[in-house]
């Protein structure tokens, strides 16, 4: 979760540092520090609070300062506080870490290194490695030097071989003023490798203003970087080729563009996200779908008996719709598993059971823990990610990217999206592989490529919903309610509301409300139901009534030119017409805007929710 930076190069470190931080500041936002190495000393300026608190007590850059590392943290081990914040020094004063991640058996590790006499300040786990690193670095000779090592690099593989638990690290060590050191382990980190600098990051948004070029660092791997160039190899120091691969989006599709916050440009970006997630995969005229990345998996996944998606979040949220997808377009038989709970029940994967893991940054630690489970119970594993040459990507046996486009904001939104696109681009797919006749696939690719056009539309409402949302934010407790395909999309626009706007949501099928939820129904208390055509829209018209006969104010998604249900609703949203199965696509974006424009007028941190962070790394 949180966000770690590097630079060695030939300029002043501190202000690509601080440039990197911001762009990596919804990374994790409670501290912030830096590390430069300064005259044969590790200088280190930390503060709770954001980026902004860190560069006021930061001195004038200095030229001779070319190396340094930075940290924006998102708490875990210890309160967000001035001495908790990364860097973390060893008890030697000559090694600074900067560490995304948790290590697992850091309580043994401090008892031992204190009692070696080993000194701590902090009640973080990451100052454990850098004393660890400290110690056999102390302790390090010349004889224990092997394979053209200095004893830095040796100090840091001795440390790690000691761990349990995962990390993303940058480390630099005053005695080695020319030498940067990186290591991970279940935390991304990649190396940016311009013209005569390097910058090593736990997210390419902070390297791509300054190269397109980059390394990713797999498990289990180290680089060290230095004015020569660089050289990877394994914790066990096996010596490790890496290939240069391109960062595939530019500076400008992470700046604001104009916009108030980067939720809100992502909200708007939803019909060229998704334009460029279904191009060219997508025939209209031959009514055909192209997966290009699981092309080598398209026989297994036609025959498969059983499918298991597992996501946490609203990635979880788009598998529900992709469960509906599965049984209703291709009949294979689908169960949606929170990732978090996956490998920890002692999941049954069958033979010839297919596991497919969805995840906007590809980095999540729980749904990269559930891809190694499904991957050692034997199953065939896909991955449904954004984030190209991410953890997920490499796990998984094969997967599709959305091609969505950067994600900044914290509260997912394009990526949602373009989950549900991808996962009903499959359902087609395998249900024209198994009984779907061509009429009805094309009928489906059809409606398919004119969602974009309809997402467009409805955000031609946003100024409308924001007076819906001014109507409603004195409410502190709402409903979200939907039926069928809308199920899931009731679920997403609670959470969304939960988020960023911190009023408490709670999202049901509608017809449960009865069933114990309908207790909690006072005068004026919002519900939120999502009432378009098809075919339990009687069912839910009748779901309204109740709410409205105990005082509800009812908020109403409906279908355009749906004269009825005028008189069920205080206040509604008119969406284009589309099949049941498309509709979340459709439904989720007024929810988006309802949740952004409460959080806004409630004045809340859209891009910066309070305890959130983007990409869940820690389990």
């Amino acid at each position: 979760m949180c966000g770690i930076i590097a630079y060695l190069g030939k300029k002043s470190a501190q202000p690509t540092l601080i440039e990197g931080l911001k762009r990596l500041e919804y990374r994790g936002y409670d501290s912030a520090g830096v590390g430069l190495l300064s005259g044969g000393k590790i200088k280190v300026k930390k503060c709770s609070g954001r980026i902004i608190a860190l560069e006021e007590i930061l001195d004038a850059p200095n030229s001779d300062e070319t190396i340094g590392i930075g940290h924006t943290r998102w708490a875990t081990h210890g309160a967000p506080n001035d001495i908790n914040a990364h860097p973390h020094l060893d008890y030697t004063g000559k090694i600074a870490v900067v560490h995304n991640g948790i290590i697992e058996n850091y309580e043994t590790l401090k008892i031992w290194l204190k009692n070696e006499g080993a000194t701590f300040a902090s009640e973080t786990d990451t100052e454990v490695i850098s004393n660890l690193i400290g110690y056999f670095y102390d302790r390090s000779e010349e004889k224990q030097k092997r394979d053209g090592q200095n004893k830095f690099e040796w100090a840091v593989q001795q440390a790690l071989g000691e761990v349990s638990g995962t990390y993303g690290l940058a480390i630099v060590c005053s005695d080695f003023p020319d030498i940067l050191i990186g290591a991970k382990k279940g935390s991304p980190l990649i190396l940016g490798v311009g013209d005569n600098e390097y910058i090593l990051a736990s997210d390419a948004s902070a390297i791509v203003e300054h190269t397109k070029q980059a390394i990713y660092l797999s498990d289990s791997e180290m680089v060290t970087i230095s004015s020569k160039g660089f050289r990877t190899k394994t914790i066990d120091n096996v010596s490790v080729t890496k290939e240069l691969q391109e960062i595939e989006f530019s500076l400008e599709q992470i700046e604001l563009d104009g916009f108030e916050h980067h939720m809100l440009k992502e909200i708007f970006e939803q019909p060229k996200a998704l334009g460029t997630c279904m191009g060219g995969r997508i025939d209209v005229k031959n009514k055909q779908i192209k997966l290009g990345g699981i092309a080598n998996h398209l026989r297994e996944l036609t025959r498969t008996k059983r499918l298991i998606l597992t996501a946490c979040g609203t990635a979880f949220h788009a598998s529900l719709v992709g469960e509906f997808l599965f049984e209703q377009l291709a009949r294979i038989p689908t169960e949606t598993e929170y990732a978090s709970e996956f490998r920890y029940r002692s999941p049954i994967i069958e033979d010839g059971t297919v596991v497919i893991a969805i995840s906007q940054s590809g980095e999540t630690a729980d749904t990269l823990a559930a891809v190694e489970e499904a991957k050692e119970r034997g199953a065939t594993v896909l991955g449904i990610v954004n984030v190209v040459g991410s953890s997920i990507a490499r796990a998984t046996d094969s997967g599709i990217y959305l091609h969505a486009g950067p994600e900044i904001g914290v509260a997912s939104t394009k990526a949602f999206t373009a989950q549900v696109a991808v996962l009903t681009m499959l359902a087609i797919e395998l249900g024209r592989r198994k009984n779907l006749n061509s009429s009805d696939a094309g009928a489906c690719i059809k409606e398919l490529s004119q969602i974009p056009e309809k997402i467009s539309r409805i955000l031609k409402q946003s100024d409308n919903i924001k007076k819906i949302a001014a109507a409603n934010i004195d409410r502190d407790n709402w409903l979200f309610l939907g039926r069928g395909f809308n199920y899931p999309v009731a679920l997403e626009g609670a959470l969304k509301l939960k988020e960023i706007s911190y009023i408490h949501a709670e999202g049901l099928p509608a017809a449960e409300m009865k069933h114990g939820p309908i207790a909690l129904i006072s005068d004026g208390m919002p519900a939120v139901f999502i009432a378009t055509a098809g075919p339990q829209y009687d069912k839910i018209i009748g779901n309204i009534e109740e709410v409205r006969a105990r005082g509800g104010k009812i908020i109403v998604v409906a279908t355009e030119g749906d004269e009825n249900i005028k008189k069920h609703a205080d206040h509604l949203i008119a969406i284009p017409d589309a099949p049941e199965l498309l509709q979340p696509m459709l439904t989720v974006i007024p929810l988006q805007l309802l949740a952004y424009h409460a959080a806004v007028l409630r004045g809340h941190d859209v891009d910066k929710p309070r305890n959130l962070a983007k990409s869940v790394t820690v389990e």
